[in-house]
């Protein structure tokens, strides 16, 4: 049975879509972060860069959300565009667009917005700024299509939904008023089954919530060795 291994944090949960949507058997493993679960040898010998997700399917290891939502849709042939060379194009584009942009840039966004201990305000407007303007590119693709890669609901939704749903704790609790086309898609995402049973993964694990010396250490291992520097 394939195993998942998973939080509740965007990438995992946009996994766990693809895999309630398909229907398929697996074995949710919780990879607590704040925990440093990520760090154990174990782990590491699956993703050795220490992030989540990462599937195992039999031999085959697979991490990166966007790897993981590409190598299951090619396998089941489930949530793909046309086979056509112009599809395939629109397909690589966005889901990377998603996964070298939205994503990092969105998780900076959060991370200078809630977690960062500095009082520089620009980090903090330049990851907001470049989260909000990859959030325009992509309102502006859902404003004459109703998914992402025209008429058809695609792993490039489940990517882009997984982020979405983070955009008001990302950019303030209006924020999705900027973008109604995205808002549109995230709400009917939101409403389908597989979506809600996604989202309830994560009551199957008591995960770690306190955001301790401990947890900084194993989510942000600079901001410990700047507070250890600073304390000594």
């Amino acid at each position: 049975m394939l195993k998942f291994y998973y939080n509740t944090a965007p990438n995992p949960i946009k996994v766990a879509l693809f895999l309630e949507e398909a229907g398929l058997d697996y074995e949710a493993v919780p990879i607590d972060t704040r925990r440093g679960d990520q760090h154990r040898p174990e782990y590491l010998a699956i993703n050795p860069n220490a992030k989540v997700p990462a599937i195992v399917d039999g031999e085959v290891v697979v991490f990166d959300s966007g790897a993981i939502l590409l190598y299951l849709a090619e396998k089941t042939g489930q949530f793909l565009p046309a086979q056509t060379p112009v599809a395939r194009g629109e397909l690589l584009s966005w889901l990377l667009f998603v996964a070298s942009g939205v994503g990092p840039y969105s998780g900076q966004a959060v991370h200078f917005r809630h977690f960062a201990p500095v009082s520089d305000p620009y980090p903090r407007e330049r990851y907001a700024f470049e989260a909000r303007r990859h959030w325009k590119i992509v309102d502006d693709r859902l404003a004459d299509r109703p998914y992402m890669l025209g008429d058809s609901y695609t792993i490039v939704d489940m990517s882009v939904w997984g982020w979405a749903t983070r955009i008001p704790f990302m950019l303030g609790d209006e924020a999705m008023a900027e973008f109604p086309h995205l808002g549109r898609l995230v709400d009917e995402i939101g409403a389908r089954p597989a979506a809600k049973r996604a989202l309830a993964i994560g009551e199957r694990h008591e995960f770690k919530a306190e955001l301790d010396e401990d947890a900084v250490r194993n989510l942000y291992p600079h901001l410990h060795a700047t507070r250890a520097k600073a304390g000594s």
